[in-house]
C-alpha cells in the first residue's frame, strides 16, 4: 500500500528530466529535477541534480530575454531528443549569478533542450554567430517609456 511519501517521490520521478549524455563539465550527472522559483512559470528555475543533493543550476527561459530568441538545433539533436517537432520542445539557458547582479549572466550559445513529452533533455551548441557565452542580464532589461 501507498503512503503519501511513496506518492510524493513518484509524483517527483515523473518530473525529473534526463540528460544521456550529461551537462558539459558534469557528465556524469543523468537526472535532474527542475524547480519552478515562482508557481506556474519556467522564467527562472533550477535545476536540482538527484544523484547529489548538492548540486543544482540557476536556469532561464530565453525567450523571456530575448523574444527573437532562435536556436536551431541539428538533425542528430532532434533524434537525441526523440522528436522532429519543435512543439515538443523547451529551451533554458544556464545563468551565473555574480556578487553583482549587474555582473549576472546567461550563455545563449549552449541551451538545454527538454523534449516535455519524453522528458529527455540534450545540452546542446548552436552554430551561430550571434549568441556568445556571457551575455550580461542587463543587457536584455526592457527600456521604460
Amino acid at each position: 500500500m501507498e503512503n503519501e511519501n511513496t506518492k510524493q517521490n513518484i509524483s517527483e520521478e515523473s518530473q525529473y528530466i534526463e540528460f544521456k549524455e550529461g551537462i558539459f563539465g558534469f557528465e556524469e550527472e543523468k537526472k535532474f529535477l527542475p524547480v519552478m522559483l515562482e508557481d506556474g512559470s519556467d522564467a527562472v528555475l533550477y535545476l536540482q541534480s538527484v544523484a547529489n543533493r548538492d548540486l543544482s543550476f540557476i536556469v532561464m527561459n530565453p525567450f523571456m530575454l530575448k523574444e527573437d530568441y532562435n536556436p536551431v538545433l541539428s538533425k542528430e539533436d532532434y533524434n537525441m531528443l526523440g522528436t522532429s517537432d519543435e512543439k515538443d520542445l523547451s529551451y533554458y539557458v544556464f545563468c551565473v549569478i555574480a556578487n553583482a547582479a549587474e555582473e549576472s549572466t546567461v550563455n545563449l550559445k549552449c541551451p538545454i533542450v527538454v523534449n516535455h513529452v519524453t522528458r529527455q533533455a540534450r545540452q546542446v551548441i548552436l552554430n551561430s554567430e550571434e549568441y556568445g557565452f556571457r551575455h550580461l542580464l542587463k543587457e536584455f532589461e526592457k527600456e521604460e517609456a
